[in-house]
């Protein structure tokens, strides 16, 4: 499949002429939805989720299907049997691709803020997007889209998460807050002058893509 990256959190993945987009938020360009066939979306946070570029979309493409927690399809009412309300453990097909869903709630940011739901998807037992949470699925991981930026992480952690997860490639995602300067800095400790990751670490600009799988 094609990964290509639309900015901060958001990707889309293209297989034998279909689209699949994850997580089209208020940092990310619309134009990712773009032909999309299916839409998947972590959680609520507006770098996340953008309810009115999800509705345009939905109105362009009558087909779009979307999927997602029981918070955020609360939140788009109106398209009826278009969204899905999924959680943890849970398994489907989107465009023809082949989810499973892990995880159920976003990272602590602080005891004195308010957790809210969370979902990661793996698509099609290859490619896995934990939104905003460090979450391990079960079995192995091709390529790990990598939150390196985040109020709820350190580098520390991000190691660790590489580490534990052990994928063959780690794609650097929710990065849209970073200049230049935070971005190499990040670089400096996940790539090869790092303390050691078991994944090949790469970046990919906004509108760029790679072959992965």
């Amino acid at each position: 499949m094609e990964l290509t990256k639309f900015g901060h959190a958001c990707v889309r993945l293209e297989k034998d002429g279909r689209r699949l987009v994850i997580d089209p938020g208020g940092l990310s360009d619309p134009g990712a939805l773009e032909g999309a066939d299916a839409v998947l979306v972590t959680h609520e946070h507006f770098d996340h989720f953008s309810e009115e570029v999800l509705r345009r979309a939905a109105e362009a493409r009558p087909g779009l299907r979307i999927w997602t927690n029981s918070s955020v399809a609360s939140q788009l009412d109106g398209l009826g049997a278009r969204v899905t309300a999924t959680g943890d453990g849970d398994a489907f097909t989107a465009a023809g691709f082949d989810i499973r869903v892990h995880g159920a709630w976003h990272a602590v940011i602080h005891p004195d803020v308010p957790r809210i739901p969370n979902i990661g998807f793996l698509v099609d037992d290859s490619l896995f997007h934990p939104g905003d949470a460090l979450t391990v699925p079960e079995g192995p991981v091709g390529t790990l889209l990598l939150p390196v930026h985040a109020p709820w992480s350190t580098v520390g952690d991000l190691i660790d998460y590489v580490r534990e997860v052990a994928p063959r490639d780690a794609y650097a995602v929710h990065d849209g807050a970073l200049n230049d300067i935070g971005t190499a800095m990040v670089e400096g400790f996940l790539g090869e002058r790092g303390p050691g990751l078991p994944a090949l670490y790469r970046r990919l600009a906004p509108g760029a893509s790679a072959r992965i799988g």
